[in-house]
């Protein structure tokens, strides 16, 4: 029987360990499904044969921490995700409202989730939130489509007891719950990593980006970074992801002259600028703070007069990066293991989305030129971590049945050459071909979501956990 797939990829090396697959093997899609993998697949039988030329098929990246929303992110961040070679991510902040508003209207063929963000005077009423309050926020949120919620204790922090009500009602409504580390109590370096540690009590936790906590700012980076490993390895119930940028990605808005975000005024003062608006004037002039600027479906970097007045322009509500993660720590973070051999740190992620510095692929792949990383390590942090940790065993490998999302790497030149996504092409050697947005979320917002006309798929769990052995 000739039977017809919808594409066919063909002359390009397969590379799944989930399946232990590594060679040279065509692909067939149908139906938005892997359908068959084989040394040879007839271009006869696909309505679209893509010839992939020697480079490699990989599982779909998967970025666990980006930022897709009005209020960070922007409307292009779609297209730069495309263009990286993510084929699903988690949106880490929202809010959720302005995070659909984006998918809606900028849609790349991605595949999105949605954290909305715990902010004192904005989804709580104060820094000190009350346990109903918080459950009321949550299954608000939740009823719209997101998986749970963000605490962005490093730049708008919550008390520690209200950090203690946050965790805890997630766990009693199955909501995903992340924390960039910070509170009333403690900054956003190795110190409140290890409160935000302690405060999960053995509760499933989500650590955001692991190298911002070791750079040195209360000891040496290395001792910070050892220590970050130690306490990663003895807490099993904390899934982690840290990013290989040399830049952070902050607010720049301020307000009665003043940055809103602490990370801001930190990096302000690493930089030997004041922690005041004035402070950021004078940084963006001499080149420490890098504005992000909007052009032609992308981010850029711009600093001096141009950016200074394109940051005067949007009344200071901008976004702002600093080069402040050093290379030590980003290094040994990527490829730290524990004692029963899996990574220490769970998966590779950007923070990026609409911040510039999507860089997964050009400097992951790096490291597996440099032999930091095998090819199947860098698949297993790069996607079949990150999709096992968001409860979707359908993604993260290249198995029959499993969801045809793939992307295509040149491995020589460490650069994206092709992104499938639910079956269809989103992107082909940058051009962008995908269109809408497929939404993960919960039970509780798929009937919302689907009412505002979005392709939904439902999350089999949201309780973080990779099988590791916890004696590790």
């Amino acid at each position: 029987m000739n039977e017809s797939y919808d594409i066919v990829l063909k002359n390009g090396r397969l590379i799944d360990p989930v399946n232990q697959i590594n060679g040279n093997f065509d692909l067939a899609v149908k139906n938005g499904k892997i359908a068959e993998i084989a040394v040879d697949i007839p271009e006869s039988k696909a309505l679209r044969s893509l010839n992939l030329k020697g480079a490699s098929a990989i599982p779909g990246i998967v970025d666990l921490h980006i930022h897709a929303s009005k209020w960070l992110g922007g409307k292009h961040s779609h297209y730069m995700m495309a263009r990286a070679g993510v084929t699903t991510a988690l949106d880490m902040a929202g809010p959720i409202e302005d995070f659909l508003e984006i998918a809606r209207d900028y849609g790349a063929g991605l595949n999105l989730a949605c954290l909305n963000y715990v902010r004192p005077g904005y989804t709580v009423s104060c820094h000190d939130p009350s346990r109903d309050e918080l459950k009321e926020m949550m299954l608000n949120c939740m009823s719209q489509g997101a998986l749970g919620v963000k605490l962005l204790g490093g730049h708008y922090p919550v008390t520690p007891e209200a950090i203690d009500r946050t965790i805890g009602v997630a766990g009693e409504l199955n909501a995903y719950v992340a924390f960039h580390a910070g509170s009333t109590n403690k900054k956003s370096d190795i110190l409140g990593m290890l409160e935000a540690i302690e405060l999960a009590q053995g509760r499933p936790l989500h650590m955001a980006h692991i190298n911002s906590y070791c750079r040195g700012q209360v000891t040496d980076l290395l001792d910070e970074t050892q220590k970050a490993l130690l306490a990663l390895k003895e807490n099993p119930n904390i899934v982690s992801e840290s990013y290989l940028s040399p830049i952070n990605g902050t607010s720049a808005k301020c307000t009665d002259g003043v940055p809103e975000s602490q990370v801001t005024i930190k990096c302000l003062k690493v930089g030997g600028f004041e922690g005041t608006e004035q402070g950021l004037a004078q940084a963006i002039k001499k080149g420490w703070a890098q504005i992000n600027m909007e052009s032609d479906r992308k981010v850029a970097l711009a600093v001096g007069e141009e950016a200074l007045a394109y940051w005067r322009s949007h009344e200071t509500n901008t976004l702002v990066c600093f080069k402040v993660n050093p290379p030590e720590p980003r290094l040994v973070l990527a490829s730290a293991k524990r004692d029963d051999k899996s990574f220490a740190v769970d998966c590779l992620s950007t923070d990026g989305g609409g911040i510039p510095r999507n860089t997964t692929v050009a400097m992951g792949l790096a490291l597996v030129k440099l032999g930091a990383l095998s090819l199947e390590e860098f698949v297993t942090k790069t996607s079949t971590n990150p999709a096992s940790i968001l409860g979707l065993p359908q993604k993260g490998h290249l198995g029959q049945g499993s969801d045809a999302d793939i992307t295509v790497v040149d491995l020589e030149k460490c650069s994206c050459v092709m992104s499938i996504a639910g079956g269809e092409l989103i992107m082909k050697h940058g051009e962008l071909t995908g269109s809408g947005t497929t939404i993960i979320t919960s039970p509780l917002g798929e009937e919302a979501l689907k009412a505002q006309g979005f392709k939904t798929q439902k999350t089999g769990s949201v309780l973080m956990k990779l099988p590791r052995n916890s004696a590790a």
